[in-house]
């Protein structure tokens, strides 16, 4: 004798509403999860990309400050007098280092907020050109992220109101992020420090350290003919 799907299971096939039922939580509970983190992701994103926009527009007004520095002299009087304190955030020098196309207006200061603006000049050391050493840091994910392309003996030039100085990479090494990096130095060094390994993911354990040395000098006239502002602006 035929006996049907509710006979064999009851009037109430209770066993059947709750088998079906009890998945559902547990797809909705997942689709919440996902939209919990793209939700966090796109807030991620936009954090980061705000930064990146303030950095890139703190950039156009350094670089746009350097234009009206270049065209004064007050850089050129502070190196003469061999002063080497500027406001935090100020324009200082620029660095060129063509072996990996970087054209960058270094600001004073090593703050997050300087060095977004630029690569950071570290306060209390001289500017490139004077007798000792002149450190210029930035970080590995900005303005020095192709640092760890450079190699000894690549060329680096430095441009204030006082000097032009074109240099050459005699150091180049690794150090753990707590070691000694900074050196007196009687005559003219720069030092160009950033993070390392500069493609880690996470707080790099490391600090890559250039050293270079001057191999030519020469003393620039103030004033508007002192502005190379077509290569400033790029």
């Amino acid at each position: 004798m035929a006996v049907s799907r509710s006979s064999a299971l009851g009037s109430n096939p209770l066993g059947i509403r709750e088998a079906q039922g009890r998945g559902r939580p547990d797809r909705r509970a997942s689709r919440v999860f996902g939209l919990a983190v793209l939700a966090i992701g796109l807030i991620i994103v936009t954090v980061v990309g705000v930064q990146y926009l303030r950095g890139a527009v703190a950039r156009e007004r350094v670089r746009a400050e350097w234009t009206r520095v270049m065209r004064s002299s007050t850089i050129s009087v502070l190196t003469s007098l061999g002063l080497t304190r500027v406001a935090s955030g100020a324009p200082v020098v620029r660095v060129i280092i063509p072996s990996i196309r970087l054209d960058e207006v270094v600001v004073e200061g090593l703050s997050d907020k300087d060095l977004w603006a630029g690569p950071g000049h570290m306060p209390g050391t001289v500017f490139p050109g004077q007798n000792g050493n002149s450190v210029v840091s930035a970080h590995r994910d900005r303005h020095f992220h192709r640092l760890d392309d450079v190699r000894v003996g690549d060329v680096v030039e430095t441009q204030t109101p006082a000097v032009s100085v074109r240099w050459r990479i005699t150091q180049r090494r690794v150090v753990d992020k707590d070691a000694r990096v900074i050196f007196e130095s009687a005559t003219p060094l720069l030092t160009l420090t950033t993070c390392w390994p500069t493609r880690y993911v996470g707080p790099a354990p490391e600090r890559l350290v250039l050293v270079a040395v001057p191999v030519s000098m020469r003393e620039r006239e103030t004033g508007p003919q002192a502005v190379d502002a077509g290569a400033v602006a790029r």
